[in-house]
């Protein structure tokens, strides 16, 4: 009837929340004649209900041990260009490599980043070189030319570190480069090899950084020249990514049967030292 109160889903809906959820949820009471305009709260009361259901059903799948598998493809074609990645290449299952994207052998793309070439324009990571999470690397527009009047993609050499929620636009970095959390990268910048980039520096549009030093600040200045440790430390702090890249790709095997062969491959391998 008209004057009715609604609750939840009823006795079920809430018992089950009650069972399944770690709090107490609120019941939901909706009366009509509390609320104008009636369309809108209507809208309000289907959103609530529809979470409270979400929430529910994934809970229940957790407490009854079901395997959940995440629908976001970390990688992803664009106008019939698919990224291109090797067999030992490691792309965080939350990651998004889109596009023209070359990852040579031994990279890593970590969790929450996003490369992103849809402007017709290819980017490059190279051998050992690694994107951490939730850095950015992306080129200018596709229309858009450089003032150098060298194309505008976006090149990460090899036994690159990018830190942490960095962003990279249509710049060239050569090898053997630490780039710091949260640094900025534009369009045209150079940042040439044996260069470390201290946290949060920013590097202007068509900017050049000399190799064998250390950058830093907004904008970035010269900091020194790099001893013969930190030079050492640029390629060996690449290395120890990549070792736990290897770790991550083992326990993130696609999905399909791929792990069946990998399991029989190491029974081989055990036999045969056996042996």
């Amino acid at each position: 009837s008209k004057g009715a109160c609604w609750v939840g889903s009823r006795h079920l809906f809430v018992s089950v929340l009650h069972k399944v959820l770690p709090f107490k949820p609120l019941t939901v009471v909706y009366c009509e004649n509390y609320f104008t305009p009636r369309r809108n709260m209507s809208n309000t009361l289907n959103s609530i209900v529809a979470k409270g259901l979400r929430e529910a059903g994934a809970a229940l799948r957790v407490e009854g041990g079901v395997e959940i598998f995440s629908r976001h493809r970390p990688l992803m074609n664009f106008l019939g260009i698919s990224p291109f990645v090797t067999n030992d290449t490691f792309i965080a299952p939350t990651a998004s490599v889109i596009g023209e994207v070359t990852n040579w052998d031994q990279s890593s793309v970590w969790y929450g980043a996003v490369v992103r070439a849809d402007s017709s324009h290819p980017i490059t990571i190279g051998f050992n070189s690694s994107i951490g999470e939730g850095s950015v690397v992306s080129t200018v527009r596709k229309n858009v030319t450089l003032q150098t009047g060298f194309p505008p993609v976006c090149h990460i050499g090899h036994y690159v570190t990018v830190g942490a929620g960095s962003v990279l636009k249509s710049c060239r970095i050569d090898d053997l480069v630490i780039i710091g959390e949260k640094c900025t990268i534009m369009e045209g910048a150079l940042v040439e090899a044996n260069t470390i980039l201290e946290p949060g520096t920013f590097v202007p549009p068509y900017a050049r950084i000399p190799s064998g030093q250390k950058w830093g600040g907004n904008p970035a200045k010269f900091i020194s020249n790099l001893n013969a440790n930190e030079v050492e430390s640029i390629k060996r702090t690449s290395l120890e990514v990549q070792e736990r890249a290897k770790e991550h790709l083992t326990e993130f095997l696609p999905v399909g049967n791929t792990y069946i062969h990998l399991e029989e491959l190491e029974l081989k391998e055990a036999s045969v030292k056996q042996g």
